[in-house]
């Protein structure tokens, strides 16, 4: 008898796709009485609808990511994560969904084209597809550091970059994210435009190694991603996460400080566009 081995789907870590999963199990509960007012029904239906229909809808009408890109995202779907979490180099837990994705991948293109940016900084590569979206917006003479601390993430990174004639542009530095900040402070870079999607509860302190040590470009600008951590930003305290309490703290820092102006996006688990004014 031959074993079965089904590839885990994907959970939703999204306010919205975690929204349209409690509205199918309400939709499910639903039909199975028989005495509820038909208006409610279709009320609850056409809720669940207008959830579930605006991911595929976005996917549809957003242009198609690269074939390499494509090949990425299916790699790290298929990756076996949990076998890589006892082998000592990985200090978070690593999953398929911390992949940016195709949505996210294109946005943070379109914003390379936009600012016209020659260098670029991610935070946390994971597996690299937001590293090599952006590298494939920028010009041919540009540059982009990713830092990344897990080692097999980077090896699956520089697999999918060799495979891509934009890949040259990206270096990967492995090793703790803040050091590697204090490692480029050091050697006087700076940055056009900075994404950060690492630990969430150093984000405050990536923020202000930018701006407090020039890593950030007078006109540059960071892209934050998981803004909206799952929703938990805007829940009651006690009802977060040590990272979900995290992100507040961040994104309440990042509001209150005169330096730079912002804008948080509802993207995907939230994506937070910031200035330097």
């Amino acid at each position: 008898m031959t074993d079965i081995i089904t590839k885990p789907t994907a959970r939703p870590v999204t306010p919205l796709g975690i929204l349209t999963q409690k509205l199918e199990a309400i939709v499910e509960q639903v039909k199975q009485q028989q005495n509820l007012p038909a208006e409610l029904v279709d009320q609850i239906q056409q809720a669940w609808e207008l959830a579930a229909g605006i991911d595929p809808y976005l996917e549809e009408c957003t242009t198609q990511e690269s074939n390499v890109l494509a090949a990425l995202a299916k790699t790290t779907a298929q990756e076996a994560w949990g076998e890589h979490f006892t082998q000592g180099a990985t200090v978070r837990p690593l999953e398929q969904e911390m992949l940016s994705g195709h949505i996210e991948g294109q946005t943070l293109k379109m914003f390379v084209y936009m600012t016209k940016a020659k260098k670029a900084l991610e935070i946390g590569m994971f597996t690299g597809y937001s590293a090599l979206a952006m590298a494939e917006a920028l010009p041919e003479d540009g540059k982009l550091v990713a830092c990344e601390v897990d080692p097999y993430a980077a090896k699956v990174a520089q697999t999918a970059f060799n495979q891509s004639p934009y890949g040259a542009k990206i270096q990967i530095e492995l090793g703790a994210a803040l050091a590697t900040l204090e490692k480029l402070a050091a050697s006087g870079e700076s940055f056009d435009l900075v994404f950060i999607d690492a630990d969430k509860k150093e984000y405050i302190t990536y923020f202000q190694m930018l701006l407090d040590k020039n890593l950030l470009a007078p006109q540059g600008f960071i892209c934050v991603d998981n803004t909206l951590l799952q929703g938990e930003v805007y829940l009651p305290p006690e009802k977060r996460s040590v990272n979900g309490q995290a992100i507040a703290d961040f994104n309440r820092t990042v509001a209150q400080d005169p330096r730079v102006e912002q804008v948080l996006l509802p993207l995907r688990d939230g994506l937070t566009i910031i200035r330097r004014v």
